[in-house]
């Protein structure tokens, strides 16, 4: 048996995400239509002994553009959106659309709660939407989160790393939102958190729902990708999952009559797009009055739910609650729209497993510990994994690092090298041989 000899790599940036200073707490979104707003971080509090630590802001960067940004332009000191025509490709909605992802921001103490302050000019045709997520000391990131004026953008869990998402919409042809700044603001809440601890359920939620093949070969997806012929991608309804491009931060498996395929989440549909199904009725997006794993689609077209049409007043023709791309669509089995299994893995409950960061890309996972054994799986970028147990296996070198331990996924059936788990330790600390 083997002994892993894996030199531990530093934190070198071509392997983490972008990153820069970040904080998590209460968002307030300021910018109303047909008004300019001018950013006014509200006062922090006095220091006192019996106080909760003060508040910390920042003003995010909005120049650089860059590939997980889309169809968004920055002139004349705002960004606005460039091409009124596009529109994400499952939507199949005729208005103008652009997204820009903010670099992350770390802070030095944990935080579950974040402000954003607009200074904006939104007008009657457009909308500023601002999501806010967080990365845990662990690598993991928290679910996109909505912040509004009226409600806070609370994260699940402590994060020491938050990210800013603008989404801008505006009517085809008409003008444009202009946001001229941003500015966080981060504090720790306090309490329980708002959802149950990752560790609460022992495999990640799975549910059974209605496929439909998404096609648009030449379109552009929510997160900027061009769809290619034969792609493998899914799209869910709501921007709560949605993967910057390339990467699998937030991946499902699919389930069809013929086989499972794990896939990233590239685009916002069909039909809704605030439908987080996937997630508990308390903290659903929209519909709270629907149980955990029926998409808002599925209820209106077989129950007449919200006067059978979707969030956009239209009627909802069928009741898909996942949109698969081309090669996913018929790699799983289905030569007709159906019904598959889809398993949320960022939804890991841990139990018998443990979550951990992935680097990379194109990452095989294989069905034993070699890479001569069948490739079950491919993970696209960084993403998280749930580790089962972990074996000494075939000695695997890259990048100049070598090392024989290999980690069991029980989400994608097979195993990935530890060579791509990136932690510090060859062997997985607190992880159990197989």
């Amino acid at each position: 048996m083997l002994t892993p000899t894996l030199r531990r790599r530093g934190c070198a940036p071509r392997r983490r995400p972008r990153t820069t200073r970040t904080l998590s707490g209460t968002v307030c979104l300021l910018a109303l239509a047909g008004t300019t707003l001018a950013a006014t971080p509200a006062p922090a509090p006095a220091a006192d002994s019996a106080s909760p630590p003060a508040e910390v802001s920042w003003r995010a960067d909005l120049t650089p553009t860059g590939a997980d940004d889309v169809n968004v332009r920055y002139d004349a000191g705002a960004l606005r959106v460039r091409d009124g025509s596009v529109s994400p490709a499952s939507l199949g909605r005729d208005r103008g659309y652009a997204s820009a992802v903010l670099e992350p921001h770390h802070v030095d103490r944990p935080v579950d709660r974040v402000a954003v302050h607009l200074d904006a000019t939104v007008p009657d045709t457009a909308s500023v939407e601002v999501d806010v997520r967080g990365r845990a000391a662990d690598g993991t990131w928290t679910e996109w989160r909505r912040a509004t004026a009226d409600a806070p953008a609370e994260l699940p869990r402590d994060v020491v790393d938050v990210q800013a998402r603008l989404t801008l919409w505006n009517a085809e042809g008409e003008p444009t939102a202009a946001v001229r700044a941003v500015i966080l603001t981060a504090n720790d809440a306090g309490g329980a958190p708002a959802e149950p601890a990752p560790a609460t359920r022992a495999a990640a939620f799975s549910a059974r729902v209605y496929a439909t093949r998404e096609g648009l070969v030449g379109h552009t997806t929510a997160n900027g990708h061009v769809i290619q012929t034969n792609d493998h991608f899914v799209a869910l309804p709501s921007r709560r999952a949605l993967s910057p491009n390339g990467s699998g931060q937030y991946s499902v498996q699919v389930c069809g009559p013929a086989r499972c395929e794990t896939a990233p989440v590239w685009d916002v549909g069909p039909w809704n797009t605030h439908d987080d199904h996937w997630n508990p009725s308390s903290v659903r997006e929209q519909w709270k009055d629907l149980p955990q794993g029926l998409p808002e689609a599925q209820a209106a077209y077989e129950d007449g739910y919200n006067g059978g049409r979707d969030e956009f007043g239209r009627q909802v023709a069928n009741p898909a609650g996942i949109d698969l791309a081309d090669g996913t669509f018929y790699n799983v089995g289905l030569n007709d729209n159906g019904w598959v299994t889809v398993t949320y893995l960022w939804t890991e409950g841990g139990g018998d497993t443990a979550s951990f960061p992935t680097w990379g890309t194109d990452v095989s996972v294989r069905q034993q510990a070699t890479t001569a054994s069948t490739r079950v799986a491919t993970l696209p970028g960084p993403t998280t994994v749930r580790v089962r147990c972990q074996v000494h296996g075939q000695l695997v070198t890259y990048d100049g690092y070598s090392n024989d331990a290999w980690s069991y996924l029980p989400d994608y059936g097979g195993y990935v090298s530890n060579i791509f788990i990136d932690v510090a330790d060859a062997w997985l600390p607190g992880v159990p041989t197989c």
